[in-house]
């Protein structure tokens, strides 16, 4: 391992920026490559034939080999250093989609999308250690909720340029040009990712006061408030457009009011990191997770016009929470152990949002799709015991 010097402050400024785009870029394009799969099944299902079954194993094994892959992805950075593991990473989801492109069935299909989750389980723990590393104290907050602000933006990106390069290129080029642009990424992100000291030897405060040691529960306590907040947030978006149709909503609009959701949603991540660093996680967290159980109660008497009103303010609660929790992760862990820990709660979050729309789903053939969507909104509610449990645990500084 090389040597790292001791920085002057335009190095720490210049190496903050460097480490700003290269997490931001990371997330954009992973996020964006995950999505993309939501535009290709279609042209999969025409081209060889697929059943939805197979669909569904083909989106399954990307997101799942991801989410399931993210803490051995710690470790192996620990073991070779983050820049070269994210790098790897990167390089391996772009070319997975060139095998895409090369496949002839669904084998060679499902070999290169569980390559691609591969790739992808890199780069949530490592490009969110690097912020936590760049950046520190409530800077960090703000830095993490803008990197998770990222990721909306390569959802929205990544799968829009494919719509476009559809129009003009057969489907197999298409996606050579967009496993492409992950090669080119992965060079850039080990050129320009900066190396930082190993965690353990920088300081865990710059603010001069004692260092303060999170109790040992703290962690899997904000894990467990994320995993809460993830399935209330897939588990709603599952069944929204089943609450919209018993309003009378066409598929036009349904997929407007589902824009409208996410359009909120891209700003409530970016507002609420900033909001978390003013007033503290934990009154972050009581404004969001009670807006959001508010408004999904709200949504059920209301005629579809009122919906449609209501769903951007939704959306704003219903992801800001997730900034503002990334950002408490690197206040709970000891440095050394923070790549692992994204790693533990990104896992945690990513699953609860796969598991929660059948558990809910079961609730809704059991009754209807009204109580259930009442039971996701006191799922929402169960956050705030346990997030207020964490204030002598959070570095909160209003």
């Amino acid at each position: 391992m090389t040597a790292v010097m001791p920085q002057t402050g335009l190095d720490a400024k210049r190496d903050e920026r460097r480490a700003a785009g290269v997490a931001f870029g990371a997330h954009a394009l992973h996020d964006g490559y995950t999505d993309l799969i939501y535009v290709m099944l279609p042209v999969w299902q025409a081209e060889f034939g697929l059943g939805y079954a197979a669909l569904g194993l083909l989106r399954g094994l990307f997101s799942g080999t991801m989410a399931g892959l993210q803490i051995p992805a710690g470790f192996v950075a620990e073991r070779f250093g983050a820049p070269a593991v994210l790098a790897l990473g990167t390089l391996l989801t772009g070319c997975a989609y060139l095998l895409a492109g090369w496949s002839g069935g669904l084998v060679m299909l499902a070999v290169a999308l569980f390559l691609g989750g591969a790739g992808s389980s890199t780069q949530h723990p490592l490009a969110s250690e690097l912020i936590a590393q760049a950046f520190s104290g409530p800077r960090s907050r703000k830095a993490l909720g803008t990197y998770n602000f990222a990721g909306d933006i390569g959802k929205m990106a990544v799968p829009l340029a494919a719509s476009l390069l559809l129009v003009v290129l057969p489907w197999r080029e298409a996606l050579a040009i967009l496993g492409g642009c992950g090669i080119v990424a992965a060079v850039a992100i080990f050129v320009l990712m900066p190396r930082y000291a190993p965690a353990h030897t920088m300081p865990k405060s710059t603010e001069g006061g004692p260092v303060r040691t999170p109790r040992r529960l703290a962690f899997p306590v904000l894990t467990t408030v994320g995993v809460l907040d993830s399935a209330t947030r897939m588990a709603f978006l599952t069944f929204l457009p089943f609450v919209l149709t018993e309003k009378g909503a066409s598929l036009p609009t349904i997929g407007v009011a589902l824009t409208l959701v996410f359009a909120g949603g891209a700003v409530g991540k970016l507002a609420c990191a900033f909001l978390g660093a003013r007033i503290g996680t934990i009154a972050t967290v009581w404004v969001t997770e009670i807006v959001t159980a508010l408004g999904i109660a709200a949504l059920l008497p209301l005629p579809l016009e009122g919906v449609l009103v209501l769903l951007p303010i939704v959306g704003i609660a219903l992801n800001g929470t997730s900034s503002v929790l990334y950002g408490s992760v690197p206040d709970l862990v000891a440095p050394e152990k923070r790549v692992r820990a994204f790693g533990i709660f990104y896992t945690g979050t990513i699953g609860a949002g796969a598991v929660s729309p059948a558990v809910f789903g079961a609730l809704g053939d059991l009754m209807s799709v009204n109580v259930s969507m009442l039971c996701i909104a006191a799922l929402a509610l169960l956050t705030l015991p346990l997030i207020t449990w964490l204030r002598r645990d959070l570095a909160e500084q209003p």
